[in-house]
C-alpha cells in the first residue's frame, strides 16, 4: 500500500468511528419515549430541546394542578402528544444520522 492508500483508510476509519459515537439510536429513543416520554426525555435525546421543554413543563404544571382537576386536562393532552411522537421517532433518528454522515462526509 501507498502512503496516500493508508491515509485514506486512516480518514475512512476515523470517520467511521466519529458516527458511531454520535449516531442516534431508535432502541434507545424508544426506551426514553416508553418510560419518560411525559418528561420529555426523547425529545431531549433528539436534540429537540424547545419541546422537550414545553413537554416538562406541561409535565409539572399538569402534574402540579391535577388536583383541581385542571391537570388532568394538561396531561391528557401531554399523553397524546407523547403518543403521536411515538410515531415521529423513527424520521427524527434517521434525520439526524443522515445529517450525520453528510456532515462527516463533508
Amino acid at each position: 500500500m501507498t502512503d496516500q492508500t493508508v491515509a485514506a483508510a486512516k480518514a475512512t476509519a476515523s470517520t467511521m468511528m466519529r458516527y458511531d459515537a454520535n449516531k442516534k439510536s431508535m432502541v434507545v429513543s424508544y426506551l426514553l419515549w416508553f418510560f419518560l416520554g411525559m418528561l420529555g426525555a426523547h425529545r431531549f435525546f433528539l436534540g429537540q430541546k424547545h419541546s422537550a421543554v414545553a413537554q416538562l413543563a406541561l409535565f409539572i404544571v399538569g402534574l402540579a394542578t391535577s388536583f383541581i382537576g385542571v391537570g388532568l386536562i394538561v396531561l391528557g393532552g401531554l399523553a397524546i402528544w407523547v403518543i403521536v411522537d411515538a410515531f415521529l421517532i423513527p424520521a427524527w433518528v434517521t434525520e439526524h444520522n443522515n445529517n450525520l454522515a453528510a456532515s462527516l462526509s463533508a
